[in-house]
């Protein structure tokens, strides 16, 4: 039983997270924050939305689990 929680992802479906890295083909920095909207094979990877700040979509990516971190308190 202890395995399978340790498979369970950290960051969730509607999880605000933080991109670790620039991705330029999708005019997107370092430090953009995005909403997880769809977690792949328990969070091997995720579908990530980018908006602004009025509510516009920049992009929704396909990411790997090391090209974002979940927002911290710090």
């Amino acid at each position: 039983m202890a395995e399978a929680a340790r498979l369970i992802a950290v960051i969730q479906e509607l999880d605000r997270v933080i991109l670790t890295s620039d991705l330029p083909e999708h005019s997107l920095e370092e430090g953009d924050i995005g909403t997880v909207v769809l977690v792949h094979q328990r969070g091997k990877g995720y579908e990530v939305e980018f908006v602004t700040l009025d509510g516009e979509t920049v992009a929704v990516v396909s990411l790997h689990s090391i090209q974002i971190r979940p927002i911290g308190r710090k």
